[in-house]
């Protein structure tokens, strides 16, 4: 009994111990870019909301990571990023469409806790700014250049969003920007701003962890819309079944 308790103890121990080194090399493994087709890389992060998100621990779910350009100078943050998180929370509200697509959408900002925090606590200020874009003083009297932006913004931004809005998505906060300089998003300078930030992206991953859409914006203002990106989804589900 004693040589089955030994045995017992030593099975648990040796185990432990392989356990322990295969969560450090997890903890530790390099982020690189991925290709569509490939795993994708996984990572854990801490969120705004206060959880820690472990990309492979959502495995059985789609899942969208959205990656806002942040800083456009150093003391300006992007209007379209806040834009974007806003308009999203409305489909949510409206359409429930984690739950619809089995979907989990998270979004990733390469800064650290005290700037994501502020980042969210400027979303009114920033739609106060965008809706001046849009409807400047005298705006029927506009020609030109100006009369291009006012144009330009109210295509790009059709709704208005105004004061403080709900957070139901993770916001990542990748501090030291591990995992956004790993998949190669994080840059110093890009579209004319100097953040730093990132190169706004959208990954979509399918429910066995495969990445099946990539796209990386050339300009701000070229990043797919969520209508279209709800599209792509009954496909990525469809090729997660088909494995």
């Amino acid at each position: 009994m004693d040589r089955n308790r030994k045995g017992l103890f030593l099975y648990l121990f040796l185990a432990t111990i392989i356990l322990l080194h295969c969560l450090v090399f997890a903890q530790n493994a390099e982020i690189k870019p991925v290709t569509v087709g490939q795993p994708m890389p996984d990572f854990t992060l801490p969120t705004y909301q206060g959880e820690d998100i472990t990309i492979s621990q959502l495995k059985g779910k789609t899942i969208m990571l959205i990656f806002p350009r942040g800083k456009f100078q150093p003391d300006v943050w992007c209007r379209m990023c806040a834009y974007q998180y806003a308009d999203l929370a409305e489909i949510e509200k409206e359409k429930q469409i984690r739950k619809k697509h089995n979907l989990e959408i998270l979004f990733v900002l390469p800064y650290s806790k005290e700037m994501v925090e502020d980042w969210v606590d400027k979303f009114p200020k920033k739609f106060a700014e965008i809706e001046e874009w849009k409807n400047p003083p005298n705006a029927d009297k506009l020609t030109g250049e100006r009369k291009a932006w006012m144009e330009e913004t109210r295509r790009v931004f059709p709704k208005k969003f105004e004061g403080k809005i709900p957070t139901p998505f993770p916001i990542l906060i990748d501090a030291g920007a591990k995992v956004s300089k790993g998949l190669r998003l994080f840059t110093p300078y890009w579209n004319n701003g100097s953040g730093p930030m990132n190169i706004p992206a959208v990954f979509i991953i399918d429910k066995n962890g495969i990445l099946q859409f990539k796209y990386l914006s050339q300009v701000t203002f070229d990043r797919p819309g969520f209508d279209y990106l709800l599209k792509v989804l009954p496909c990525v589900d469809y090729w997660g079944r088909s494995k």
